[in-house]
């Protein structure tokens, strides 16, 4: 059985994550961001959301434990900052339910919500830039990157919150990283 670890960053909605993949049947534990990288024992990690880069413990290590990470919200930042991107304040930045365009139809994580999804997001902070390695695969009106992707590492990431009922398709979206993590084993 696949086994998934979701990283609490400390953010409102992690026990929903957690609690979305469970749902799915998946083998699910739910970790504090100190725990040392080398007791990891999972086949895939999703990064949670939180409201501080400052309180995000061992997550930069995270990213290079050689299994899928999927970054919600605070969780992609860290992987754009820890890959060389940038991030900064969003121009909106409470919650808001917002259309996302889709961009890339082949992406593993988001591919499958083309043309485009109905999401809730927090735009307080953002990625600006994706780091080079990686592929922009969503914007919206309000964000210009909603998702990205760099698939030759397996590393993938959202703006926006799937874990909550007031996103559409939410739950495809765990569903499609669990088949990335169900290939890498």
């Amino acid at each position: 059985m696949t086994h998934i670890d979701v990283v609490d960053n400390h953010g409102q909605f992690t026990h929903l994550e957690q609690r979305a993949l469970r749902d799915m049947g998946v083998d699910v534990e739910l970790i504090d961001n100190d725990t040392p990288p080398e007791e990891i024992d999972a086949d895939g990690l999703v990064l949670s959301g939180g409201p501080d880069i400052d309180r995000i413990g061992n997550c930069p290590e995270y990213i290079d434990l050689d299994i899928p990470v999927f970054g919600i919200c605070l969780g992609m930042q860290i992987i754009a900052e820890v890959r060389g991107g940038r991030v900064g304040g969003g121009e909106y930045g409470g919650y808001a339910d917002v259309t996302v365009e889709i961009l890339d139809e082949d992406d593993p994580l988001v591919g499958s919500l083309a043309p485009e999804t109905r999401v809730w997001a927090s735009h307080a902070d953002e990625v600006k830039d994706v780091p080079e390695s990686f592929d922009r695969t969503a914007k919206s009106d309000v964000c210009g990157v909603e998702a990205m992707s760099n698939t030759q590492e397996n590393l993938y990431g959202v703006q926006w919150h799937p874990e909550v009922a007031h996103t559409e398709r939410g739950e495809e979206v765990f569903e499609n990283f669990l088949t990335i993590c169900e290939e890498e084993i």
